[in-house]
Protein backbone atom coordinates (compact mmCIF):
# COMPACT_ATOMS: atom_id res chain seq x y z
CA UNK A 1 0.00 0.00 0.00
CA UNK A 2 1.55 3.70 -0.75
CA UNK A 3 2.59 5.89 2.03
CA UNK A 4 0.37 8.76 2.76
CA UNK A 5 2.29 11.52 2.40
CA UNK A 6 2.55 14.74 4.99
CA UNK A 7 3.28 18.32 3.65
CA UNK A 8 5.70 18.85 6.36
CA UNK A 9 7.59 22.20 6.39
CA UNK A 10 10.78 23.12 7.53
CA UNK A 11 9.72 26.32 9.75
CA UNK A 12 12.43 28.60 10.71
CA UNK A 13 10.17 31.32 11.51
CA UNK A 14 6.55 32.30 11.52
CA UNK A 15 4.27 35.17 11.12
CA UNK A 16 2.22 36.83 13.74
CA UNK A 17 -0.72 38.04 12.02
CA UNK A 18 -3.28 38.41 14.85
CA UNK A 19 -3.26 42.31 14.39
CA UNK A 20 -5.41 44.25 11.26
CA UNK A 21 -3.27 44.81 8.07
CA UNK A 22 -4.18 48.27 8.23
CA UNK A 23 -1.26 50.49 9.31
CA UNK A 24 -3.72 53.18 11.01
CA UNK A 25 -4.91 50.52 13.24
CA UNK A 26 -1.87 48.41 13.56
CA UNK A 27 -0.13 52.13 15.30
CA UNK A 28 -3.60 52.54 17.03
CA UNK A 29 -3.04 48.96 18.57
CA UNK A 30 1.19 49.48 19.66
CA UNK A 31 0.36 52.97 21.16
CA UNK A 32 -2.88 51.14 22.73
CA UNK A 33 -0.15 48.28 24.08
CA UNK A 34 2.28 50.74 25.07
CA UNK A 35 0.11 52.73 27.68
CA UNK A 36 -1.04 49.30 28.85
CA UNK A 37 2.39 48.03 29.46
CA UNK A 38 4.00 51.25 30.77
CA UNK A 39 0.86 51.24 33.30
CA UNK A 40 1.43 47.61 34.55
CA UNK A 41 5.10 48.46 34.18
CA UNK A 42 4.84 51.54 36.92
CA UNK A 43 2.64 50.13 39.05
CA UNK A 44 4.26 46.95 39.86
CA UNK A 45 7.08 48.44 40.01
CA UNK A 46 6.12 51.05 42.87
CA UNK A 47 4.45 47.87 44.68
CA UNK A 48 8.04 46.29 44.56
CA UNK A 49 10.04 49.71 45.67
CA UNK A 50 7.22 50.31 48.81
CA UNK A 51 7.25 46.79 49.81
CA UNK A 52 11.07 46.73 49.55
CA UNK A 53 11.98 49.90 51.06
CA UNK A 54 9.36 50.58 53.53
CA UNK A 55 9.50 48.39 56.94
CA UNK A 56 5.83 49.32 57.52
CA UNK A 57 5.04 46.16 54.83
CA UNK A 58 7.53 43.33 55.43
CA UNK A 59 4.99 40.84 56.71
CA UNK A 60 4.54 37.66 54.49
CA UNK A 61 1.62 38.73 52.21
CA UNK A 62 3.65 41.74 51.69
CA UNK A 63 6.43 39.47 50.68
CA UNK A 64 4.38 37.52 48.12
CA UNK A 65 2.78 40.58 46.91
CA UNK A 66 6.56 41.90 46.03
CA UNK A 67 6.88 38.35 44.24
CA UNK A 68 3.67 38.48 42.50
CA UNK A 69 4.49 42.30 41.26
CA UNK A 70 7.94 41.03 39.58
CA UNK A 71 5.78 37.64 37.85
CA UNK A 72 3.70 40.56 36.18
CA UNK A 73 6.58 42.37 34.87
CA UNK A 74 8.36 39.40 33.72
CA UNK A 75 4.71 37.69 32.15
CA UNK A 76 3.97 41.35 30.27
CA UNK A 77 7.07 41.86 28.98
CA UNK A 78 7.39 38.58 26.96
CA UNK A 79 5.13 39.40 24.95
CA UNK A 80 4.14 43.04 24.27
CA UNK A 81 7.20 45.27 23.59
CA UNK A 82 7.94 42.56 20.97
CA UNK A 83 3.70 43.26 19.43
CA UNK A 84 5.09 46.69 19.53
CA UNK A 85 7.83 46.84 17.61
CA UNK A 86 6.53 44.59 15.32
CA UNK A 87 3.68 46.94 14.88
CA UNK A 88 5.79 50.23 14.32
CA UNK A 89 8.04 48.29 11.80
CA UNK A 90 5.31 47.19 10.04
CA UNK A 91 6.98 43.18 10.60
CA UNK A 92 5.27 40.33 11.23
CA UNK A 93 8.03 37.78 11.54
CA UNK A 94 9.42 36.04 14.64
CA UNK A 95 11.81 33.80 15.00
CA UNK A 96 11.61 29.85 15.45
CA UNK A 97 13.60 30.36 18.69
CA UNK A 98 12.13 33.29 19.58
CA UNK A 99 8.50 31.67 19.21
CA UNK A 100 9.58 28.64 21.28
CA UNK A 101 11.29 31.20 24.27
CA UNK A 102 7.92 33.20 24.13
CA UNK A 103 5.87 29.88 24.66
CA UNK A 104 7.97 28.74 27.56
CA UNK A 105 8.16 32.31 29.15
CA UNK A 106 4.04 32.91 28.89
CA UNK A 107 3.32 29.60 30.33
CA UNK A 108 6.56 29.67 33.28
CA UNK A 109 5.25 33.20 34.17
CA UNK A 110 1.82 32.25 34.40
CA UNK A 111 2.31 29.35 36.29
CA UNK A 112 4.57 30.56 38.73
CA UNK A 113 1.88 33.46 38.90
CA UNK A 114 -0.55 30.80 39.43
CA UNK A 115 1.09 28.77 42.09
CA UNK A 116 2.00 31.98 44.17
CA UNK A 117 -1.75 32.77 44.20
CA UNK A 118 -2.07 29.45 46.04
CA UNK A 119 0.35 30.24 48.75
CA UNK A 120 -0.92 33.43 49.37
CA UNK A 121 -4.38 32.31 49.58
CA UNK A 122 -2.80 29.83 52.34
CA UNK A 123 -1.11 32.96 53.89
CA UNK A 124 -4.57 34.17 54.67
CA UNK A 125 -5.73 31.07 55.83
CA UNK A 126 -3.05 31.14 58.84
CA UNK A 127 -3.02 34.49 59.25
CA UNK A 128 -6.67 34.56 60.07
CA UNK A 129 -7.62 30.90 61.21
CA UNK A 130 -4.35 30.50 63.06
CA UNK A 131 -3.67 34.04 64.39
CA UNK A 132 -1.52 32.63 67.47
CA UNK A 133 0.56 30.26 65.19
CA UNK A 134 0.78 32.51 62.39
CA UNK A 135 4.42 33.90 62.79
CA UNK A 136 4.97 30.27 63.53
CA UNK A 137 3.77 28.83 60.47
CA UNK A 138 4.74 31.43 57.96
CA UNK A 139 8.32 32.29 59.16
CA UNK A 140 10.72 33.92 56.64
CA UNK A 141 12.15 30.62 56.04
CA UNK A 142 9.13 28.77 54.99
CA UNK A 143 8.31 32.34 52.83
CA UNK A 144 11.36 31.52 50.77
CA UNK A 145 11.06 28.14 50.28
CA UNK A 146 7.19 28.78 49.30
CA UNK A 147 8.33 31.21 46.72
CA UNK A 148 10.98 29.19 45.03
CA UNK A 149 8.52 26.47 44.73
CA UNK A 150 6.43 28.55 42.85
CA UNK A 151 9.24 29.38 40.66
CA UNK A 152 10.51 25.97 40.29
CA UNK A 153 6.97 24.69 39.37
CA UNK A 154 6.18 27.39 36.90
CA UNK A 155 9.57 26.33 35.19
CA UNK A 156 8.59 22.88 35.00
CA UNK A 157 5.22 23.80 33.62
CA UNK A 158 7.02 26.24 30.98
CA UNK A 159 9.09 23.43 29.84
CA UNK A 160 6.35 20.52 29.71
CA UNK A 161 4.10 22.96 27.36
CA UNK A 162 6.89 24.25 25.36
CA UNK A 163 8.32 20.84 24.41
CA UNK A 164 5.21 19.58 23.57
CA UNK A 165 4.48 22.25 21.22
CA UNK A 166 7.36 22.54 19.40
CA UNK A 167 7.54 18.20 19.35
CA UNK A 168 5.07 18.19 15.97
CA UNK A 169 5.92 18.68 12.98
CA UNK A 170 4.09 21.51 10.72
CA UNK A 171 2.36 21.40 7.77
CA UNK A 172 1.56 23.97 5.37
CA UNK A 173 1.98 27.55 6.03
CA UNK A 174 3.80 29.56 9.19
CA UNK A 175 1.05 32.23 9.74
CA UNK A 176 -0.32 32.58 13.52
CA UNK A 177 -3.40 34.46 14.00
CA UNK A 178 -2.29 36.38 17.26
CA UNK A 179 0.00 38.91 17.85
CA UNK A 180 2.37 36.31 19.96
CA UNK A 181 3.16 32.66 19.90
CA UNK A 182 0.39 31.27 21.89
CA UNK A 183 -0.59 27.40 22.34
CA UNK A 184 -3.61 27.03 20.59
CA UNK A 185 -2.76 29.05 17.83
CA UNK A 186 0.44 27.06 16.77
CA UNK A 187 -1.15 23.94 17.76
CA UNK A 188 -3.83 24.76 14.36
CA UNK A 189 -0.87 24.98 12.18
CA UNK A 190 0.36 21.14 13.07
CA UNK A 191 0.43 18.08 10.96
CA UNK A 192 -2.81 16.06 11.77
CA UNK A 193 -2.89 13.86 15.06
CA UNK A 194 0.80 15.08 16.35
CA UNK A 195 -0.99 17.28 18.55
CA UNK A 196 -2.05 14.37 21.10
CA UNK A 197 0.74 14.73 23.53
CA UNK A 198 0.11 18.47 24.10
CA UNK A 199 -3.28 18.26 24.47
CA UNK A 200 -2.20 15.33 27.39
CA UNK A 201 -0.58 17.98 28.95
CA UNK A 202 -3.26 20.45 29.07
CA UNK A 203 -5.68 18.24 29.93
CA UNK A 204 -3.41 17.04 32.95
CA UNK A 205 -2.36 20.61 33.68
CA UNK A 206 -5.94 21.57 33.73
CA UNK A 207 -7.00 19.08 36.15
CA UNK A 208 -4.09 20.19 37.91
CA UNK A 209 -4.91 23.81 37.95
CA UNK A 210 -8.68 22.55 39.11
CA UNK A 211 -7.21 20.75 42.32
CA UNK A 212 -5.53 23.90 43.30
CA UNK A 213 -8.40 26.01 42.63
CA UNK A 214 -10.55 23.39 45.01
CA UNK A 215 -7.57 23.87 47.87
CA UNK A 216 -8.21 27.78 47.59
CA UNK A 217 -12.09 27.49 47.79
CA UNK A 218 -11.37 25.36 50.97
CA UNK A 219 -9.22 27.72 52.24
CA UNK A 220 -11.57 30.61 51.88
CA UNK A 221 -14.69 28.49 53.29
CA UNK A 222 -12.83 28.57 56.28
CA UNK A 223 -11.93 31.93 56.39
CA UNK A 224 -15.37 33.04 55.97
CA UNK A 225 -16.56 30.89 58.27
CA UNK A 226 -14.02 32.15 60.96
CA UNK A 227 -14.84 35.85 60.14
CA UNK A 228 -18.47 35.28 60.35
CA UNK A 229 -17.54 34.51 64.00
CA UNK A 230 -16.11 37.99 64.61
CA UNK A 231 -18.35 40.32 66.93
CA UNK A 232 -17.15 43.43 65.78
CA UNK A 233 -18.79 44.21 62.54
CA UNK A 234 -15.98 46.78 62.01
CA UNK A 235 -13.68 43.48 62.86
CA UNK A 236 -14.95 41.52 60.37
CA UNK A 237 -14.85 44.23 57.56
CA UNK A 238 -11.11 44.55 58.16
CA UNK A 239 -10.40 41.21 57.94
CA UNK A 240 -12.82 40.95 54.55
CA UNK A 241 -10.88 43.64 53.56
CA UNK A 242 -7.09 41.54 53.36
CA UNK A 243 -8.56 38.95 51.74
CA UNK A 244 -10.43 40.79 48.96
CA UNK A 245 -7.54 41.83 46.86
CA UNK A 246 -6.29 38.06 46.59
CA UNK A 247 -9.84 37.06 45.90
CA UNK A 248 -10.46 39.28 43.00
CA UNK A 249 -6.82 38.57 41.40
CA UNK A 250 -7.39 35.08 41.28
CA UNK A 251 -10.58 35.19 39.69
CA UNK A 252 -9.18 37.60 37.36
CA UNK A 253 -6.65 35.23 36.28
CA UNK A 254 -8.39 32.52 36.08
CA UNK A 255 -11.02 33.82 34.36
CA UNK A 256 -9.12 35.46 31.51
CA UNK A 257 -7.26 32.34 31.44
CA UNK A 258 -10.29 29.72 31.00
CA UNK A 259 -11.93 31.92 28.72
CA UNK A 260 -9.11 32.18 26.25
CA UNK A 261 -8.28 28.91 26.31
CA UNK A 262 -11.68 27.71 26.23
CA UNK A 263 -12.41 29.74 23.18
CA UNK A 264 -11.94 29.45 19.44
CA UNK A 265 -8.46 28.63 18.05
CA UNK A 266 -9.58 28.23 13.85
CA UNK A 267 -6.76 29.03 11.26
CA UNK A 268 -8.76 32.41 10.10
CA UNK A 269 -8.57 35.80 11.66
CA UNK A 270 -10.77 36.77 14.48
CA UNK A 271 -11.28 39.35 16.81
CA UNK A 272 -12.62 37.39 19.29
CA UNK A 273 -9.32 35.13 19.52
CA UNK A 274 -8.06 38.78 19.55
CA UNK A 275 -9.59 40.14 22.46
CA UNK A 276 -9.21 37.02 24.19
CA UNK A 277 -5.65 36.76 23.92
CA UNK A 278 -5.35 40.30 25.02
CA UNK A 279 -7.85 39.63 27.94
CA UNK A 280 -5.59 37.22 29.44
CA UNK A 281 -2.03 38.67 28.81
CA UNK A 282 -2.14 42.02 29.26
CA UNK A 283 -5.45 42.54 32.21
CA UNK A 284 -3.71 40.54 34.59
CA UNK A 285 -0.59 41.98 35.29
CA UNK A 286 -1.94 45.59 34.35
CA UNK A 287 -4.84 45.79 36.74
CA UNK A 288 -2.74 43.37 40.04
CA UNK A 289 -1.52 46.84 41.01
CA UNK A 290 -4.59 48.75 40.84
CA UNK A 291 -6.54 46.24 42.69
CA UNK A 292 -4.22 45.50 45.40
CA UNK A 293 -3.62 49.61 46.02
CA UNK A 294 -7.36 50.71 45.70
CA UNK A 295 -8.38 47.92 48.31
CA UNK A 296 -5.62 47.92 50.65
CA UNK A 297 -5.95 51.20 52.64
CA UNK A 298 -1.87 51.36 53.61
CA UNK A 299 -0.89 50.35 50.37
CA UNK A 300 -3.13 53.30 49.01
CA UNK A 301 -2.14 55.74 51.18
CA UNK A 302 1.39 55.12 50.97
CA UNK A 303 1.61 54.89 47.12
CA UNK A 304 -0.39 58.12 47.26
CA UNK A 305 2.90 59.67 49.51
CA UNK A 306 5.22 58.54 47.44
CA UNK A 307 3.55 59.83 44.31
CA UNK A 308 3.46 62.73 45.80
CA UNK A 309 7.22 62.72 47.32
CA UNK A 310 8.06 62.06 43.52
CA UNK A 311 6.19 65.00 41.98
CA UNK A 312 7.37 67.53 44.31
CA UNK A 313 9.50 69.96 42.67
CA UNK A 314 13.45 70.69 44.26
CA UNK A 315 13.82 73.88 46.05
Amino acid sequence: MPEKLTNVTLVTQFLLLGLPDNEVLQRLYATFFLLIYLEALMGNLLIITITTIDQHFQSPMYFFLKNLSLIDICYISVTVPKSIMNSLNNSHSISFVGCASQVFLVVFFAGTEFALLLVMSYDRYAAICCPLRYEAIMSRGTCVQMVMASWFSGCVYGSIHAAGTFSVHFCGPNMVHQFFCDIPALLTLACSGEQSLEYMFIIVSCCFAFVCFILMVASYVYIISTVLRIPSSQGRFKTFSTCMPHLTVVALFLFSGCIAYLGSTSKSPSSLNLFMSVLYSLLPPSLNPVIYSLRNRDMKGKCFNLCVHINRPLV
